[in-house]
C-alpha cells in the first residue's frame, strides 16, 4: 500500500509502470473511480494491469472519505475533489498532461479538472458519467438523500445480499455509514458547476454509456456541444458498464489513447 501527502490529504494511491517497452515517454491514465460504494480496486481488477501491459504509465487512487485515503469530515465539494486530484498530480511530479478516466462521479470531477485546469488534461474518458453542470447538482441531492436514508436501514442491506451478494451489501452499508459521518450529502450539492454549454470543456473527450442507462440520453447533448468528441453506446447495458463490459470498456479506451498519444486523432 502506497500513501503520499497530497496537499493536506493523506491519499492511497497505486502506479503501474508499463511493463513493456515504449517509444518515448508512455501516456498517463489516470483513473478516477465512483462514489459512495466504489474505490481503485474496481480500476485494479478491470482495466489497470491491462493497460500498463499496453505501455501506458497507470496512476488509481482512492478519492477522499473512499478506500485507504483520508476521510475528512468535511470537504466534498466537487472543486475539493478536482483539487485533491491536482496536489497528487503535484505531489507524484506529474506535469505533463494526462487522460483521464472517470467512471459514474470520477467522470464529473474529470470534467471539472479539465474546466479549472485545462493544460493538466490531454483528454477525457468518462464512463457513464455527467459533467457537473447546474442539472447534475441537483440529481446528485436527490440521489444521496435517497442512499442516507436507505442504507442505514437493516432491510435494505439484507434486500441487497439476498439479491447482489454479501460483497456489495457490505460496501452499501459502508457507503451509508459514510453518509452519517461527513458532510458530503451536504457539500456536492453546492458545488461548483460548469455552464450548461460545455464550453470549458476545450480538450477531446470519449463518452461511453449503456444503453439501457438514463445518462445515454446524453449522447445528442454532448455531440452538439462538445467540440471533440466520441460516443460509444453499448447494447442491453445499464449503469455498470465497467465491470460488466470490461473488454468493450479496455478496447475502447487503449485505442483512444493511442490514437491522441500517437497524434491520429479523428
Amino acid at each position: 500500500m502506497t500513501k503520499i501527502l497530497a496537499g493536506d490529504l493523506d491519499t492511497h494511491v497505486q502506479r503501474l509502470p508499463p511493463t513493456v517497452p515504449v517509444d518515448g515517454e508512455a501516456p498517463v491514465v489516470v483513473f478516477i473511480h465512483g462514489l459512495l460504494t466504489d474505490s481503485l480496486a474496481s480500476y485494479y481488477f478491470t482495466l489497470g494491469p491491462a493497460f500498463a501491459a499496453a505501455g501506458v504509465d497507470v496512476v488509481m487512487y482512492d478519492l477522499r472519505g473512499h478506500g485507504k485515503s483520508d476521510r475528512p469530515a468535511t470537504g466534498y465539494q466537487l472543486e475539493r475533489f478536482v483539487a485533491d486530484l491536482v496536489a497528487l498530480l503535484d505531489a507524484m511530479e506529474i506535469t505533463r498532461p494526462v487522460h483521464l478516466v472517470g467512471n459514474s462521479f470520477g467522470g464529473s470531477i474529470a470534467f471539472g479538472l479539465a474546466a479549472a485546469h485545462p493544460d493538466r488534461v490531454a483528454t477525457v474518458i468518462a464512463i457513464e458519467a455527467e459533467p457537473p453542470v447546474r442539472a447534475w447538482t441537483v440529481r446528485m441531492a436527490e440521489g444521496l438523500d435517497l442512499a442516507k436514508s436507505q442504507l442505514t436501514q437493516d432491510a435494505v442491506i439484507d434486500w441487497i445480499a439476498v439479491n447482489n451478494g454479501r460483497h456489495t451489501a457490505r460496501l452499501s452499508r459502508a457507503a451509508g455509514r459514510l453518509l452519517q459521518v461527513t458532510s458530503m450529502l451536504e457539500d456536492i450539492p453546492v458545488s461548483d458547476t460548469i455552464s450548461d454549454d460545455l464550453s470549458a470543456i476545450r480538450c477531446p473527450v470519449l463518452a461511453i454509456f449503456g444503453a439501457d442507462s438514463g445518462l445515454s440520453r446524453q449522447v445528442p447533448y454532448f455531440e452538439s456541444y462538445l467540440s471533440s468528441c466520441r460516443t460509444v453506446v453499448l447494447p442491453d447495458q445499464g449503469h455498470s458498464v465497467l465491470i460488466e463490459r470490461t473488454d468493450e470498456t479496455r478496447d475502447a479506451i487503449l485505442g483512444w489513447v493511442r490514437d491522441h498519444a500517437l497524434g491520429r486523432v479523428g
